[in-house]
């Protein structure tokens, strides 16, 4: 890490420090809004702040604690998200998955039924998880997904360990039944993605000619498990969530980083802050 030197004024440090944990805040990001544009926007908002508040880092925890703290508690109060302006909730999900069947096999002649599947499969998983309120969307996705114990946990949410578990707890059980009733991919529920893929284009949920997250590179697995080294793994697994692939933000990213690290207005935030 080049923290102390991007604390110092050096841009290029500065510029490793966002590149280090851009991937980390998209993944979150994506987890907690349900779809990539808003993740898009919301990990360069969380950006910025990283960038204006890294002078108050002061080493007394691991820095990628530090950040998931910041960006936790900027997206648990996030409200520009569709999701937050159209929130969900496993009843109204349940009468969507239930209705949501159009048998027009003509519309799928030419198309890779088990691409569009895939592409289903990833979006509807995300958007599965806006059924919970944010801070059990946070603490689900924190414990299920990204593995940290309850003692980070608390400390990343300013709750406690005890309370982080019973949420953790809380959540899981909700989408335990969720998934068990709806979901196929969990073995006994209803729903089959395949079987949706004609009512999802129809409401344009799923556009066939731009598959969004086939378009996202996968993260390497083993630098994921070094940038998570400190962070006990949960033997309670949930495999619908946990197979999700983890991804690298979009390419531009650096572009942007590059942009605003040097820009003038930011070189007079720097210069306050610093």
């Amino acid at each position: 890490m080049f923290i102390k030197q991007a604390v110092e004024g050096d841009k290029i440090a500065l510029e490793k420090v966002l590149m280090e944990v851009n991937d980390f805040v998209f993944n979150l990001s994506l987890r907690m809004l349900g779809n990539i544009s808003d993740a898009q926007d919301a990990t360069q908002d969380i950006l910025m702040k990283i960038m204006m508040k890294l002078s108050t880092f002061q080493n007394q925890s691991h820095f990628h604690t530090w950040v998931y703290r910041l960006a936790s508690h900027y997206l648990i109060d996030y409200k520009k998200s569709m999701f937050a302006k159209h929130p969900l909730n496993f009843e109204f999900y349940a009468n969507d998955i239930q209705a949501g069947y159009i048998d027009s096999p003509e519309e799928l002649i030419g198309l890779n039924k088990e691409v569009l599947a895939k592409e289903l499969k990833l979006s509807c998983t995300n958007v599965m998880l806006q059924c919970l309120d944010p801070m059990s969307r946070c603490v689900f996705i924190l414990g299920t997904m990204f593995k940290i114990n309850s003692q980070l946990a608390s400390e990343i949410l300013d709750i406690s360990a005890q309370n982080y578990r019973q949420i953790l707890s809380r959540s899981r059980k909700k989408m335990r039944q969720f998934l068990s009733e709806y979901c196929g991919l969990s073995g006994s529920g209803c729903c089959q993605c395949e079987r949706r893929l004609c009512y999802a284009m129809k409401q344009h949920r799923l556009d066939p000619s731009h598959l969004e997250y086939s378009t996202l590179q996968q993260l390497n697995e083993s630098l994921l498990e070094e940038y998570l080294e400190t962070m006990e793994r949960f033997d309670d697994e949930m495999n619908v969530f946990e197979q999700l692939p983890q991804y690298q933000s979009q390419t531009d990213i650096k572009e942007f980083i590059s942009h605003i690290v040097h820009s003038a207005h930011m070189k007079k935030m720097m210069e306050k802050e610093f």
